[in-house]
């Protein structure tokens, strides 16, 4: 008999979802509507065996008490803060997440947003649509990339890949995390007010969840100053998002480009009303390659849990 499996959100690839049919009796909470789902989960809870969830939905404390038989959560991002190991752990309940494949995109992303907030292309873009060029309205320069210094908050996978290609625009890279990066040439800073006070850029690549909560604070993008850039593809989570905007509002900090917010889907009007922010719907990895690539894992580890396989990418 297939094992039964909840799923909490659909992949974008069909052959991922048509897997999933494949080898497990699939109860697809996406399908039901938000004020019928609790009464689909109390209907299937007691055979559930396992959960494919995403990075931002993980699994809380209600949800797997509601799951008698739960022996697998598997995420679908490489984010888990979202995930209560405190219920889950106790449990013996394995727990698996998709790094690796998502690492160049999410990258990708980061430049393109440095590049998009600091070459002003957006607003460059309405100048255009709105014909102030042909109207020979001025348009004020920006500044070049080369000479500058990156910073990069959180130098894993992720934060590795974003200085690659930064050091190809010609920046000075540097980097701090808690713990220092073996085997690395990028120098480390003493600590995130100091990268933040040595930086014209500072790029957020740290994980979410209540160690990195808030840590980007207003002592931080103060350090950061009125020509820095903040540039976050992480989790809207690590940055004080009331200080982010009054310091944007007040000319404390010159812009930023954000992809992840703390209340996702939701963006304070006070930051969207912004003139020097770039704000992406938290599609760092929103390529079909990637999430094919995503989907696939999620599938794997599945796969290999109820095989009596090792897991492709557990999460410790």
């Amino acid at each position: 008999m297939k094992p039964e499996i909840l799923v909490m959100a659909a992949s974008p690839s069909a052959s991922v979802m048509a897997q999933l049919e494949q080898h497990f009796v699939c109860h697809h909470v996406w399908q039901v509507p938000m004020d019928g789902r609790a009464a689909f989960i109390a209907g299937v809870a007691p055979d559930v065996r396992g959960v494919a969830t995403t990075g931002m939905a993980g699994i809380g404390a209600g949800l797997a008490a509601q799951l008698p038989r739960l022996e697998i959560v598997a995420v679908n991002g490489i984010g888990v803060d979202a995930v209560d190991f405190d219920a889950l752990r106790p449990r013996g309940i394995r727990v698996t997440n998709t790094p690796g494949v998502l690492t160049d995109d999410v990258a990708d992303l980061a430049v393109a947003l440095l590049l998009a907030v600091s070459r002003r292309v957006p607003a460059l873009d309405g100048y255009v649509r709105a014909g102030q060029w042909q109207a020979g309205v001025p348009v004020r320069p920006t500044r070049a990339l080369r000479g500058k210094v990156a910073g990069i908050y959180g130098f894993g996978r992720i934060g590795q890949a974003v200085a690659s290609r930064l050091a190809a625009f010609g920046l000075q890279l540097r980097y701090w995390q808690p713990n220092v990066k073996a085997g690395v040439d990028v120098p480390r800073s003493d600590s995130l007010l100091a990268l933040a006070r040595e930086s014209d850029y500072l790029v957020v690549c740290a994980p979410g969840g209540a160690a990195t909560k808030g840590t980007v604070d207003a002592a931080v993008l103060e350090a950061l100053g009125p020509e820095g850039t903040l540039v976050n593809i992480a989790r809207g989570s690590l940055v004080d998002e009331p200080a982010l905007i009054a310091a944007l509002a007040e000319g404390r900090l010159g812009a930023a480009a954000l992809d992840v917010f703390a209340e996702e889907p939701s963006v304070p009007a006070a930051l969207a009303a912004l003139p020097n922010v770039v704000l992406t719907p938290h599609v760092g990895s929103l390529t079909v390659e990637t999430r094919h690539a995503m989907g696939q894992l999620v599938v794997d580890n599945l796969l290999a849990h109820f095989e009596g396989r090792p897991l492709p990418t557990p999460v410790a």
